[in-house]
């Protein structure tokens, strides 16, 4: 709390946010500004409710001193750069960003707010290092509404690839490195994010729709149909990570991409050694790296996903 104090301009936010950190580290069975001021001997919620919708501080510079407090603890030279999306559902229309869209949380199209987040994964640990708030064009377009949520009168539209090349590039220029980004289809499949980091010399390996389609030197093929030329003596059975019932085996291959730019680039194939459904991956890296690594990569996301079911409520 001694790195972030000096973000709170009084002492009773100042005091306020350390009791609501350590009601979001508690057992509570249910985390809200009521049942963490009723945990803090406060008696009533309004002044968690106040610390967080109209107190000042910046909570710019407290998403800083989290990030330099992580990447302090858990440095790791082949961090992963997770981007990631999860959702609230919720009721009414007039949370900002609010609207009825797709959210994992609830696995279906619900009335929500959704949110990209980035983090940090290492050998050692992995923890969320910044986020953006997804304010859908239904949003932007509506100047009053936006002004009477407090956002302003223009605030500008960004996809969800546009908040996670945002939020990577924060990290970047703070300084920090990150060797690989990871994510699924809705990053995987926009040219533009991939390009910003290959500009980075950043390397990625990010998820792709079955329909996606690869240059090879044989010419332009869907992600599915190249599976299908994968020869058996191509594919090489690696652990994605362990989870929680021991390690993740799948079998993997990898297909080499033409491109005339620098780098490594190639088309990783999944597949379930039961089922034998496949996914697919788009991979880039300065140097060709092993298969082994690629897969480690792809198997950190799954990490993470596991982190947002079991902090879901904290954010």
């Amino acid at each position: 709390m001694c790195r972030i104090a000096g973000r709170f301009a009084r002492i009773e936010p100042r005091r306020r946010v350390r009791s609501l950190v350590l009601g979001l580290l508690s057992d509570l069975p249910r985390k809200n500004c009521w049942t963490i001021a009723e945990w803090a001997d406060e008696k009533t919620p309004v002044g968690m409710q106040h610390l967080l919708g109209r107190a000042k501080w910046d909570a710019d510079q407290v998403r800083d001193d989290v990030r330099e407090y992580v990447v302090e603890h858990l440095h790791d030279d082949q961090a992963v750069l997770v981007v990631d999306e999860t959702g609230d559902v919720k009721k009414g229309t007039a949370t900002v960003g609010v609207q009825r869209q797709y959210t994992g949380t609830a696995g279906r199209i619900e009335n929500a707010q959704v949110a990209v987040y980035l983090v940090y994964a290492g050998r050692r640990g992995h923890a969320a290092v910044d986020r953006e708030l997804y304010v859908p064009r239904s949003w932007t377009t509506d100047p009053d509404r936006c002004r009477a949520a407090g956002l302003g009168e223009e605030p500008a539209f960004a996809t969800k690839p546009e908040l996670a090349a945002r939020m990577v590039a924060r990290f970047l220029d703070a300084g920090h490195r990150a060797a690989w980004v990871a994510g699924d289809e809705v990053y995987g499949g926009n040219p533009k994010l991939r390009t910003i980091l290959e500009e980075r010399g950043t390397g990625y390996v990010l998820a792709v729709a079955c329909s996606h389609e690869v240059t090879t030197g044989a010419g332009k093929f869907r992600a599915a149909t190249l599976a299908k030329k994968v020869p058996k003596r191509a594919w090489q059975k690696l652990s994605a990570g362990t989870g929680a019932k021991g390690h993740r085996f799948y079998d993997w291959a990898a297909i080499d991409l033409a491109d005339p730019c620098p780098g490594s680039r190639q088309l990783l194939i999944r597949r379930n050694r039961s089922t034998g459904e496949l996914a697919y991956y788009r991979c880039y890296s300065p140097a060709a790296v092993p298969l082994a690594e690629l897969v480690r990569v792809a198997g950190s996301r799954w990490q993470v996903e596991e982190f947002f079911q079991a902090g879901k409520g904290l954010a």
